[in-house]
């Protein structure tokens, strides 16, 4: 059984405030990109085992999302062996959410697979186990995030409907701990849910992500990318996440 688990973006991120847990409050909207995604197939098997394509592992297989959400599974409802092939084409270290979705995806994966009827609060109350984002990827559709980024609500962002996404992988690697590195958390003059009721031309002066002075700093050359989006026309343009990936938004053309 094959499934596309998607990227996402993020449209906004603003670090708000500094928890005592030692995490942060963010406010951020998560967008899915349907047209970027990896592809994941769960089969049956006399054993369990995972296979990835396409990338190396930055881990044991053991601590694999994926790995670990059918862990899950299994031990909650008694699911018998399967095999996991990943096919890696969303970037690793990108801020575009792959882990995170392909963990997502192999929760959904496994719903259909034995045909368990969970519903949609039930599958990201499991995904929200595995990550603060992977609720998103069961939802998959405009969220406004906020907490560290587990609490969700829908957003209608209509403009949304006629712009183009392109999403721009980037050679860099960052990491969540290089991006929050000098972060001074606060919040925005303009609320993020306000902002992206404005028309679109009006965005690039009030829609910002904390992360990209931090990340800009370290890496020129990304803030040299988005300075060219503009330049090609981009009505919008960000870095996604924690980074290094950039996108735009243009007008669809018809």
């Amino acid at each position: 059984m094959l499934f596309f688990p998607n990227a996402k973006i993020n449209l906004g991120l603003n670090v708000v405030a500094k928890r005592e847990d030692g995490y942060h409050d963010i406010e951020t909207i998560f967008v899915p990109v349907p047209d970027l995604y990896d592809v994941l197939e769960v089969v049956f098997s006399e054993r369990n085992g995972f296979s990835l394509y396409g990338a190396s592992l930055d881990c044991s297989a053991d601590d694999n999302l994926c790995v670990k959400a059918c862990r899950r599974m299994q031990e909650k409802y008694g699911l018998p062996p399967v095999w996991i092939n990943l096919f890696k084409k969303i970037p690793t270290g990108a801020g575009l959410g792959g882990g995170s979705s392909d963990a997502a995806f192999t929760l959904k994966a496994l719903d259909t697979l034995f045909d368990l009827k969970l519903s949609e609060k039930e599958l990201a109350a499991e995904a929200a186990a595995l990550g603060s984002d992977c609720p998103f990827f069961i939802y998959n559709r405009p969220v406004f995030a906020t907490g560290r980024g587990e609490v969700m609500e829908d957003i209608d962002i209509p403009q949304l409907d006629s712009l183009e996404i392109k999403v721009y992988p980037q050679k860099e690697f960052v990491s969540t701990a290089q991006a929050y590195a000098g972060i001074t958390p606060g919040r925005p003059e303009i609320s993020l849910k306000e902002a992206v009721s404005k028309p679109v031309s009006q965005w690039k002066e009030m829609i910002f992500n904390d992360f990209e002075k931090t990340v800009f700093g370290k890496f020129p050359n990304l803030g040299k990318v988005k300075e060219e989006l503009y330049r090609k026309g981009a009505l919008y343009a960000s870095m996604t996440g924690s980074g290094s990936a950039l996108y735009s938004l243009s007008q669809r053309s018809s």
